[in-house]
């Protein structure tokens, strides 16, 4: 059935190849034999499931994205953001109009700094805040979605990741906000 080939310098290679009417016989006999087998190759049989199974319940992209999203802006918390950088510098600058040339030390350091200070912490504690709220809701979403199908290990770490840096953010952002945490030096 099969003829000999010849290699491009024109050399007799000694293998034989198949013509198309002979490959095109075998993929009718591989689709057959496919489907006497319910659909799946030897390769398929255990390792994966039909596709009503796979697509019965969500995915969990969802809470994937929820749990990445608590953990950083648990990070931001810590580290700051753009909106309280602009804060504390619009409230500075709020604090610098608002004072005369006449005024006292104390009161220019409050209105100059401690505003802007405060500002600051402000926003860290909100965003710290939505962080905590957020791997909260990721964590008990399972109690509300299908019975039975549980939760990926890395969305519940990283979820829980999210709530402490959300913790110890708001824990900062409260002691910055009095001042018990590097409050404004004493002017007097």
């Amino acid at each position: 059935m099969g003829t000999k080939t010849v290699d491009e310098t024109g050399a007799d290679t000694g293998t034989e190849a198949t013509t198309d009417v002979e490959k095109t016989e075998e993929a009718a006999d591989a689709t057959t034999t496919d489907e006497a087998s319910g659909g799946m190759t030897g390769a398929e049989d255990g390792d994966e499931q039909p596709e009503a199974s796979q697509e019965a319940g969500p995915s969990g992209v969802g809470q994937g994205a929820g749990a990445v999203v608590s953990a950083a802006l648990g990070i931001v918390s810590l580290t700051g953001s753009w909106v309280g950088t602009v804060a504390s510098a619009r409230e500075s600058l709020i604090g610098q109009l608002q004072t005369s040339q006449s005024s006292s030390v104390a009161t220019m350091v409050r209105e100059g700094y401690g505003d802007a200070w405060n500002a600051q912490a402000l926003w860290a504690g909100l965003f710290a805040l939505t962080a905590l709220i957020v791997g909260v809701v990721v964590l008990v979403r399972p109690a509300f979605g299908t019975p039975g199908k549980p939760q990926a290990p890395w969305i519940k770490s990283v979820a829980w990741a999210g709530i402490s840096l959300g913790v110890i953010g708001l824990f900062l952002a409260v002691l910055k906000y009095t001042d018990v945490l590097l409050g404004l030096p004493a002017t007097g």
